[in-house]
């Protein structure tokens, strides 16, 4: 393991060929929080009102997924959601964690769910709000989901482009988001390096297309890592319903609507996510 000190708690540490941002708190059982690909996301922005709170009972370990933040810009664009699979599991060995809680939103959702079909013995329970890859081949992409695949498309990013998405299609109450976050996602998300390179793209061709479809993946019926989804029931980004059409699917899969919520559930209903999640991460102590 190559561990690089940067800025405040967070650290780089190096798998395979890619670095990766950590910030890490608390302790006892390991919780890998894994934050969605909206353009300048990142690990702690994406899990500000949630880190504190479980640190008290967990260890939380926040990455920059690749191509986010403070981490290497390289994702496999053939099979984008094995890649970050490949790229947790490979964390997790550099952190010396043989198995950990994975909660995962959207884009970092489809990474967990991913890795526990792939390596089911790393991944012991799983939280997924309104993750990506989930019947995707179903039904043509949502307005939300057509925006945020569009940002980088057309004149470029812009700040204008961004506040639009995160505050019409991100959340319910657009109003709530403060300037300031939209304004350093904006910068993040001109990083010369990722405007080069986008990390979340449209799929480039059929099988790239069918391989994003966790539906499709046979493994899920016979899934046994404990699953609980939540769902913001105003999504705009991923349909709620494809949250029955997961549950369906997974023989240990619990769902949660959560009402008045979009597609950031820890983020709009931090309260409820944080009192859920660590109860179900922690079946003995209820």
């Amino acid at each position: 393991m190559s561990v690089e000190e940067t800025t405040g708690d967070q650290r780089l540490v190096r798998v395979g060929a890619r670095d990766i941002a950590v910030t890490e708190r608390g302790a006892g059982e390991a919780v890998m929080l894994l934050h969605g690909g909206g353009p300048g996301a990142s690990g702690m922005s994406n899990y500000a009102r949630n880190v504190d709170a479980l640190a008290q009972r967990f260890r939380v370990v926040v990455p920059d997924l690749p191509g986010y933040g403070r981490s290497s810009k390289v994702v496999d664009q053939s099979d984008p959601f094995g890649d970050l699979a490949a790229a947790v599991r490979g964390l997790l060995d550099a952190l010396d964690i043989d198995g950990a809680h994975l909660v995962g939103n959207s884009y970092g959702g489809a990474a967990a769910l991913r890795l526990a079909l792939d390596r089911p013995d790393r991944v012991r329970r799983l939280v997924l709000m309104g993750p990506g890859g989930i019947g995707t081949t179903r039904h043509a992409p949502t307005p939300g989901l057509k925006r945020l695949l569009a940002y980088y498309g057309g004149e470029g990013p812009t700040r204008a482009k961004l506040e639009r998405f995160i505050r019409d299609d991100l959340v319910y109450d657009g109003a709530a988001v403060p300037d300031e976050m939209i304004e350093a996602r904006y910068q993040a998300s001109i990083d010369p390096e990722v405007v080069a390179n986008p990390p979340l793209r449209r799929p480039a061709g059929l099988r790239t297309l069918l391989r994003m479809d966790l539906l499709r993946d046979k493994r899920l019926a016979q899934a046994a890592t404990p699953t609980l989804v939540l769902w913001g029931t105003e999504d705009r980004v991923n349909r709620p319903s494809d949250g029955r059409l997961l549950a369906e699917r997974m023989p240990h899969c619990d769902l949660y609507l959560v009402a008045r919520t979009g597609h950031w559930v820890q983020w709009e209903r931090p309260d409820l996510f944080n009192s859920l999640t660590a109860a179900f991460l922690s079946p003995e102590k209820q």
